[in-house]
């Protein structure tokens, strides 16, 4: 079936995408990822087209580059979306171990078939630059998002230094282990990753015997 129905616009040079403005619309707009998704997975963003997608989702060429720049921009939502059902957020009321948990199962995945992708989206959207907005909006500030939280509860029980906002912290505790992800100079086994994050965080915590309890 041919879904040439309307998908979620992005205006342009901003990245913000507009909500389905119907059910038909939000089922070509899936498929659309779907398809991107299926893609990737089976034969990597190199060898994914506009064409193939609208071979897969049935959506036309014509309404994909209607609402999306470039097949980058399309990897760059897919990506995220995969992503956020891919790692779960845990809840175990100690903000310390939950935030090493979930950065620690973040970038795990990103060592995984699936997850490896994220380098080759990293250049996709290098060679296409109109895909950043939606690098940003659909992948990078969401992972970003999801950190804040965690830091935020780790701030209201008294075991962060002062000043120290989620934004730094979250380039502290993410940058070393992407820069090893890109690297690929080091392990990046689960124990691994923990260990970096425990290194990276346990820096910016307060001293022991300043707080009022471990984590």
């Amino acid at each position: 079936m041919d879904t040439t129905a309307d998908v979620p616009d992005v205006s342009e040079g901003r990245g913000t995408r507009q909500r389905p403005r119907s059910a038909r619309s939000a089922r070509a707009h899936d498929a659309v990822l779907t398809a991107t998704s299926a893609l990737m997975r089976e034969e990597g963003m190199a060898a994914v087209t506009i064409d193939r997608i609208a071979g897969r989702s049935g959506v036309s060429t014509a309404t994909i580059y209607k609402h999306w720049p470039c097949k980058a921009a399309i990897m760059a939502e897919a990506f995220g979306r995969d992503t956020a059902e891919a790692v779960a957020f845990p809840d175990t009321g100690r903000p310390v171990a939950d935030l090493v948990t979930f950065a620690t199962d973040l970038l795990t995945y990103y060592t995984s078939p699936e997850g490896a992708l994220f380098g080759q989206l990293l250049a996709a959207c290098a060679a296409e630059p109109q895909a950043a907005p939606y690098f940003h909006e659909f992948f990078l500030l969401p992972r970003r998002a999801a950190l804040e939280p965690y830091w935020d509860r780790a701030a209201e029980a008294g075991l962060t230094r002062p000043g120290v906002d989620a934004s730094t912290a979250t380039d502290v505790l993410l940058g070393a282990l992407a820069f090893r992800l890109m690297a690929g100079h080091a392990s990046l086994a689960p124990d691994e990753v923990r260990t970096l994050v425990e290194y990276a965080l346990h820096g910016l915590l307060v001293p022991a015997d300043a707080g009022d309890g471990a984590p």
